[in-house]
């Protein structure tokens, strides 16, 4: 973890008791300003990518209650991890989190087995193209991960071999400490390191996993990305990780979406945007051009007297919403662009017309659609 990283409450701005809908509104209003498609500035999407980290955390109540707890150090790994090879990474769960900080103390008096450990997760980042985001795909993903060894089930034994009782633990699977403190004693319980808690060891390893009851594998899946998902976005693929430990519950996988930059478009929520320079004619007079869309390219009208960036808003035409019918809508801002060199027939007939046209006024401008989205987003 590195020593620089901020508390997720002080990344949002947000008080530690924040309401979920507090934590939402101040996430989308972080989101729209440090949007990489939106936010030029050098540090733009690394905040980008810290303000969706502290947020996916902190909206998840299983893991803010770990982070309530622990910190930084208790969602480690959680959801992300180290890049592994091939594009994915192996991350384990909270599972045995008590076990991490209190040294797999003895809890509410009993005695307690670990039993079969369950698989870590994965994590493979897939590319997106922006279309593939909106409009949804379906891929086929090549991953390694630990399966069950075919040659014992998993046991870790050759077959027709048994597992005998660990002789440091007695079979208990555990191992009790008495120590002496200003205190009195107290006895501390942990996890037996030689059989890992299960009580039983391998007399005879299985020849194929030497045993581990696990060998490594590639495996073959189709994912399915749904249409309208965002750069970041994860999808959970339940029992597609790691092979538990002699029987124990496989992991995850979570495939997280990387959607690569538009050529023209702009994303924001599920609205696009897109810049459309015309001539000072083209702005004066109006004009029908042909635009690019999502579906295909269209013919647009360019009203006559169009300022410069001024929008116009397509209903209907932007990204898919992820959880619910209809699609965001396309916006088209118009810049007039003004010509850096001019023929002599051009200026003699810029020039005449300069002689007909007064002194212009500045237009009222009235805020664009994005910045009413922004508004609406922060009250």
């Amino acid at each position: 973890m590195p020593a620089h990283q901020r508390d997720y409450y002080e990344v949002l701005g947000v008080e530690r008791g924040a309401s979920a809908q507090d934590l939402k509104k101040a996430y989308r209003k972080l989101a729209m300003e440090f949007h990489p498609d939106r936010n030029s500035a050098p540090d733009a999407a690394e905040k980008f990518k810290e303000v969706n980290r502290a947020y996916e955390v902190l909206s998840d109540d299983e893991k803010r209650n770990i982070y309530d707890r622990f910190g930084h150090a208790g969602v480690e790994g959680h959801g992300a991890g180290p890049q592994g090879f091939d594009g994915f990474s192996t991350f384990e769960g909270f599972g045995d989190i008590f076990d991490a900080f209190f040294g797999g103390a003895q809890r509410g008096g009993g005695r307690r087995r670990r039993g079969p450990a369950r698989g870590g997760d994965l994590r493979y980042n897939l590319k997106l193209t922006f279309e593939e985001a909106a409009f949804g795909v379906e891929k086929e993903i090549e991953f390694a991960r630990m399966e069950r060894c075919e040659h014992c089930s998993g046991r870790g034994a050759e077959p027709g071999t048994e597992l005998t009782v660990c002789p440091d633990c007695n079979g208990a699977g555990e191992i009790r400490r008495a120590q002496q403190s200003i205190f009195g004693q107290f006895v501390n319980v942990s996890a037996c390191g030689r059989c890992q808690g299960e009580g039983r060891i391998v007399s005879n390893p299985c020849e194929t996993c030497r045993g581990t009851g696990r060998q490594r594998s590639e495996r073959k899946i189709a994912v399915k990305v749904p249409a309208g998902v965002d750069d970041g976005a994860q999808i959970r693929i339940g029992g597609e990780g790691e092979a538990g430990v002699r029987g124990g519950e496989p992991g995850h996988l979570y495939v997280v979406l990387a959607v690569a930059r538009h050529a023209v478009f702009q994303r924001v929520e599920d609205h696009i945007l897109l810049e459309l320079p015309v001539n000072v004619a083209q702005a004066a007079l109006g004009a029908k051009v042909t635009i690019p869309t999502l579906d295909g390219d269209m013919e647009f009208e360019v009203p006559a007297g169009t300022q410069t960036d001024e929008e116009f808003v397509i209903r209907g035409k932007g990204v898919p919403h992820l959880r619910s019918s209809g699609r965001g809508d396309m916006v088209v801002r118009v810049t007039a662009v003004i010509p850096e060199s001019l023929t002599d027939e051009q200026r003699e007939l810029l020039e005449k017309l300069a002689e007909t046209m007064g002194t212009p006024v500045l237009p009222k401008r009235s805020k664009g659609f994005f910045e009413r989205i922004r508004d609406a987003m922060a009250g």
